[in-house]
Formats: C-alpha cells, sequence, structure tokens
C-alpha cells in the first residue's frame, strides 16, 4: 500500500516537474530579460505590483483555504457539484464587492498617476485571482495535479508571449507589462472555468446561499489565511522598510536579487501541492517514516544547489551589470532556498495534513515579529542595506526551525542533529561567498559539502534503497 502511493506520488511529481520547468523557464525569462531592457525604475514600479498583489490576493478572507484544507483529498467527480457551484458564484460575488470598495478608496485617496494605475490594476487583479485560485484549489485538494499544472502554464505561456511582443516592438512601459500579467491571469481563470464547468455552469435555478458551509469553509481557512499573510509579512516588512527608507530603483534591485534566489521555489511550491493529497489519505502511523525520507530527498540535494550560487551570480553580474552590486547581496539570502523549501514542502504540508494550521499561524505570528524589530533596527536606526538583507535568510531559518521541533514532537522524530548541520553549512557558505568571493570559496564549501554528506551516508543510502526497491516493484 505504501509503495503505491509513493509511485502515485512519483507519477503526479512527474507531471509536476515537466509543466514546472516551463514555468521555470519562462520565471528565469522575466527574471533575467525584464530588468535587461527596461530602466531600472520602470523595473522598480513593477516589483511594487509584484509586491502588494502578493497581499492584495489574501481578502478571500480565508473562504478558499477552508475549500483546500476541508476536501483535501477527495475524489473530484463526487464532489456535490450543487454545493460548489453556489459556493463558485457566491464567492465571487463576494470578492467582486470587495475589488469595488478597494477601487473606490484608491481613487478618493491616491493622488499619485503612477500609484493611482498599479492599485487599479490590482483590484482587478484581486478578482481574477482570487477566483481562479477558488478552482484552483479545488483541482488540488482533489489531485487534479496535471489539469491544475496546465491551467498555471497558460497563464505564464500568454503572459510571456504579450510581453515578447511589447519588448520587440520597443515598448519599455512598466504599464503594459502589468496589463500583460492580468491578461495572462485572465486566460488562464477561463480555462479553469472550463475545466470545472460542472461546477461554475449550473442551472440558476440550482443556485442557493449556504451560510453554514460558507461560515465552516471561512472558520477552517482563516488560520491558514492568517497564517500565510504573516508568512507574507515576514519578507514584507523587510522589504517594505527597504521602499520606504531607499529609493524606488534600490528597492528593484533588491527585489531581482530575492527572484533569483526563488527561482528553485516554483519547483518545490509545485510539488508540496503534489504531497498534501497523498498525505491527507496516509495512515497517520506511516507519516513518521515518510517525513524522514522526504526530508533526507529534500534537504540532501538542496545543500548542494547553493554551490550554484557561485556560477550564477558571475554570470547574472555580466549580463545585468546596473544590477551587479545588488546581486552581491545573494551571498546572504541563498540559504533562504533551503529554509524556505522545507517550511513549505514539508513542515506546512505535515501540519496541515494533521490539521495543526495554527502552529503555521503562531509560529508565523513570531516570526513577523522579530521581522518587526530587526527591520527598525536595520533600516530606521543603521541605515544598513547589508543587515536588511542579512535578516531575510535569519528570519526564514528561524521560522523553519521553530515549525520544525514543534512538528517533530507531535510526529515523534528527531531533527535536532540535522537542524544544527544545516545552520553549519548555511553559515559556512555565507562565509565563503560573502568574504572570500573567489574560486577558492567555491572549493571550501564542496568539501564541507563532501563531509555532510558522510555524515549523512546512512540516510542517503536507506533512502536510495528505500526508492530502488519501489522502482523495481
Amino acid at each position: 500500500m505504501q509503495s503505491k502511493k509513493f509511485l502515485s506520488l512519483l507519477k503526479n511529481m512527474s507531471y509536476t516537474i515537466s509543466s514546472n520547468l516551463i514555468s521555470l523557464l519562462i520565471s528565469t525569462f522575466v527574471v533575467l530579460i525584464i530588468p535587461k531592457l527596461i530602466g531600472v525604475e520602470e523595473y522598480g514600479y513593477w516589483q511594487i505590483y509584484l509586491f502588494y498583489g502578493s497581499y492584495i490576493v489574501l481578502l478571500h478572507l480565508g473562504w478558499n483555504d477552508g475549500i483546500y484544507l476541508r476536501y483535501g483529498g477527495e475524489n473530484y467527480k463526487k464532489l456535490d457539484k450543487r454545493k460548489f457551484y453556489s459556493q463558485f458564484w457566491s464567492f465571487f460575488i463576494f470578492q467582486f464587492i470587495v475589488s469595488l470598495i478597494l477601487l473606490l478608496v484608491i481613487h478618493k485617496y491616491m493622488e499619485t498617476p503612477n500609484d493611482i494605475f498599479i492599485f487599479t490594476m490590482l483590484s482587478i487583479f484581486l478578482l481574477i485571482v482570487n477566483v481562479r485560485s477558488f478552482l484552483h484549489n479545488i483541482l488540488q485538494a482533489t489531485n487534479l495535479i496535471k489539469t491544475y499544472s496546465i491551467s498555471t502554464i497558460l497563464d505564464r505561456l500568454v503572459y510571456v508571449i504579450l510581453i515578447s511582443i511589447l519588448l520587440l516592438t520597443g515598448n519599455r512601459d512598466f504599464k503594459l507589462l502589468i496589463i500583460a500579467d492580468l491578461v495572462g491571469k485572465s486566460v488562464s481563470l477561463l480555462y479553469a472555468m472550463y475545466l470545472c464547468r460542472d461546477i461554475v455552469f449550473g442551472k440558476f435555478e440550482d443556485f442557493y446561499f449556504d451560510l453554514i458551509e460558507t461560515v465552516e469553509n471561512i472558520r477552517v481557512g482563516i488560520s491558514l489565511m492568517f497564517a500565510n499573510i504573516a508568512s507574507s509579512l515576514i519578507l514584507g516588512i523587510v522589504r517594505f522598510g527597504i521602499e520606504r527608507v531607499w529609493s524606488v530603483a534600490i528597492f528593484g534591485k533588491i527585489s531581482l536579487t530575492l527572484s533569483v534566489s526563488n527561482l528553485l521555489m516554483v519547483f518545490v511550491n509545485a510539488t508540496s501541492l503534489v504531497i498534501y493529497p497523498m498525505l491527507r489519505r496516509t495512515n497517520t502511523e506511516k507519516l513518521k517514516d515518510l517525513y524522514s525520507l522526504m526530508r533526507t530527498l529534500l534537504i540532501v540535494p538542496l545543500i548542494g544547489v547553493l554551490i550554484m550560487y557561485y556560477p550564477l551570480k558571475y554570470v547574472l553580474s555580466l549580463w545585468l551589470p546596473e544590477y551587479a552590486e545588488s546581486l552581491n547581496y545573494m551571498a546572504l539570502i541563498f540559504p533562504m532556498i533551503l529554509f524556505e523549501s522545507k517550511t513549505a514542502l514539508l513542515i506546512n504540508t505535515y501540519l496541515k495534513t494533521i490539521r495543526k494550521e495554527r502552529i503555521i499561524l503562531k509560529v508565523n505570528i513570531y516570526t513577523v515579529c522579530v521581522s518587526i524589530i530587526i527591520t527598525m533596527i536595520s533600516t530606521l536606526i543603521l541605515e544598513n542595506l547589508t543587515v536588511a538583507m542579512l535578516s531575510i535568510g535569519v528570519l526564514l531559518a528561524f521560522r523553519s526551525i521553530v515549525a520544525e521541533l514543534l512538528l517533530s514532537k507531535i510526529i515523534k522524530v528527531n531533527v535536532v542533529s540535522d537542524i544544527y548541520l544545516e545552520i553549519f553549512m548555511s553559515i559556512i557558505f555565507i562565509i565563503t561567498s560573502w568574504y572570500i568571493k573567489s574560486i577558492i570559496g567555491i572549493f571550501i564549501y564542496i568539501l564541507f559539502y563532501f563531509i555532510y554528506l558522510l555524515i549523512k551516508r546512512k540516510e542517503i543510502m536507506y533512502t536510495y534503497n528505500f526508492i530502488k526497491k519501489l522502482l523495481k516493484v
């Protein structure tokens, strides 16, 4: 039974990795080409749109998250389509009203033309993305990962085609890039509606407002929503401090550095979508063994992936000389890949599976409080960009470590020695990449990585043999 579930996981992951390879290529294109062709300030405004867009979508009040949590592991064909039809249109009306209120507030209180444009587009962004998210959550919860992936890829494909046309025809206005992004998301929404047409296009007489179902979805999902808000604020507070203290151009440069460091997260986040429905169907007693297995599969390669920083930074500095100075900060934040991946793929997925979303919320709130203190010190008191950037990695490591220690107590696994090793490897990486800055630094880190592999050789061999055995079956 366990082998069947693991093979099912590998099959779904193959769909996800294939589709997200396309997403990764598109994301790489966006990260590398747009800042090359548009001005630093224009890129800064584009990043402001993306920055606030990551928060504005959270105005669904947990409705979407509740559906994802409550119906995770269900069979799509067995869903009550009348109930979901009514929920979909109730949610659409709710988001339309929220979007309209936001639009009115923007035009009443904002004065700068660029700000008015950006936030007007964000009010449209809110409606499109949240309604699409409603449908995407249903597809994810019912393990229709392949179908969900196609819808997501469609968004990015349309977007990259449009911005390619814009850039090739000499259009460098960030406003057109924002419109292209909204068109891509709109096409993806229409496709998602087609995929879930038996939910979206029901009979009018079948519609009913189910207050109990709505309240229950919001009740279940609101903890995860606040956890997501707090999670976004951990980095958001630091970025907001940078935007307030330094220029739009500096904000854009720093955002590019974060975007490059986050490219790998495309794969990690997608994989977590595959794992959640599987874990929901897994016997509680098996969760402990699966955790240790997946932890080794994830962490050992990721610590090795940090080596990619050295050639990546060199190539990017040649390609984007205007951003060369800010790319130095990648040395301080690159280890975030390790801790963010572990949080997204393992820790949060497990906590959602065992319905401990409140732990995610509490840990994120604690980390936000620390983020506020560090940001005030680094940006307002010290006005030190290096300290502000270093704090990003420290905050994400803090969040990951605290959450994993709490989870380990629940599922009864010992991760303390592993955490110490990961902190040690992260410190070695920062020292070799920030202070040494030469080929010697690469070899020092590789040497320590080999020592790490020797220490972890038993776990690595166990994981290898386990997967080999399953593939033979």
